[in-house]
């Protein structure tokens, strides 16, 4: 059966494919026929990914997108691609009162000046096809922060911004760009936080999903639809997914 939703013959290169929702990303794209290029700092697990994915011919190159000779590596070495998504995030909650350049600047390298500077070589180095689509990972946080959330909701607020600015420049080669934006997924940051807090704690935040928890599944559908055909008319969108969280 002909269906818009598959992946076939797209090239897919993923950020912070190690683990959590990414790996789900790369699992979830190659079972729709994608092929992946997997990028991220630990060979071990980025080796552990490969070996989940459907279907051959996919790979993975070891980069710390911090380091320009690295992420400049990694630009030269991927091939002209169909699509791109940036799942590659840190968190750190911080009061406001605990706030330094340094603290700022671990959350907003890794959550806004790599995936910026990465598109922007990906760009300049002409390694988006036309009709390539875009995917950043955002967060509910970056519209609606939490306390101790300064930092990550304004990053994620940043690259939210970004995206859109992608999409105005890409249009003309029909490149798309869009952004995801999920509330509290089970990943190995939601396990840390059932372990920083109590169970009551816990179970109170969770009653307010009305739907649940989200799985990284439920946000690897999202980008699937994104990165295929079927979202050809879709760009600039930020989408929510959140369980009903926000309601």
């Amino acid at each position: 059966m002909s269906t818009p939703f598959h992946l076939h013959e797209k090239m897919i290169l993923i950020t912070g494919a190690s683990s959590g929702i990414g790996r789900q990303m790369a699992i979830s794209i190659s079972q729709m026929g994608g092929t992946v290029v997997l990028s991220g700092r630990r060979k071990e697990e980025l080796d552990k990914t490969i070996t989940l994915l459907t279907g051959p011919y996919h790979h993975y190159a070891v980069a710390d997108l911090l380091v320009e000779e690295e992420r400049n590596r990694l630009i030269a070495a991927v091939p002209p691609l169909d699509g791109f998504v940036h799942c590659a995030g840190v968190v750190n909650p911080f009061p406001i009162r605990f706030l330094d350049q340094k603290k700022m600047d671990e959350t907003f390298k890794i959550n806004y000046e790599a995936p910026v500077l990465l598109t922007a070589g990906l760009m300049k180095q002409k390694k988006l096809n036309k009709n390539a689509s875009l995917v950043f990972m955002s967060s509910i946080s970056g519209q609606h922060p939490h306390k101790g959330g300064a930092m990550y909701g304004s990053s994620k607020a940043a690259i939210e911004t970004f995206a859109k600015v992608v999409a105005l420049e890409g249009y003309p080669q029909g490149i798309r760009c869009n952004v995801l934006s999920p509330g509290m997924v089970k990943t190995p940051m939601y396990e840390q936080a059932e372990q920083d807090m109590s169970k009551a704690e816990m179970d109170k935040h969770v009653a307010r999903y009305p739907l649940g928890p989200g799985l990284p599944e439920d946000v690897a559908n999202a980008a699937v639809f994104f990165l295929s055909d079927a979202s050809r008319w879709i760009t600039g969108v930020n989408l929510t997914l959140d369980g009903g969280f926000l309601l």
